[in-house]
């Protein structure tokens, strides 16, 4: 199993602050996708970040593959509402948890 950070960005950095009922409405369903993929084991760690040069979304997904990982990224339905929200993904080629410490192979690494 590998871990993959994600970064999503916000249409703007004022977002946290200026919402729209739209907006509002697409962050309660993104919520409950990440919530229920935390639920499943699929997400370990989600939430609001927030940077004082504009907030943005935090995760780390347990996944397989990278190609796992973003196609659950991709699912989110804050992607699907077209409202400027964008992702960027990161492998973690080496993971601590509380007890545990998982190490991802990559071809880079020797």
């Amino acid at each position: 199993m590998a871990y993959f950070f994600s970064r999503l960005n916000a249409p703007r950095p004022t977002l946290a602050h200026d919402m729209t009922a739209a907006e509002a409405a697409v962050m309660d369903r993104h919520a409950d996708y990440w919530s229920e993929l935390l639920a499943r084991g699929s997400a370990v760690v989600f939430g609001p970040v927030l940077d004082p040069k504009g907030a943005w979304g935090l995760s780390i997904l347990r996944a397989e593959t990278e190609a796992e990982a973003r196609a659950v990224i991709e699912a989110d339905p804050i992607l699907g509402a077209d409202l400027g929200f964008s992702y960027e993904v990161f492998p973690m080629p080496r993971t601590y948890l509380r007890g545990l410490t998982a190490d991802v192979p990559t071809h880079s690494r020797r």
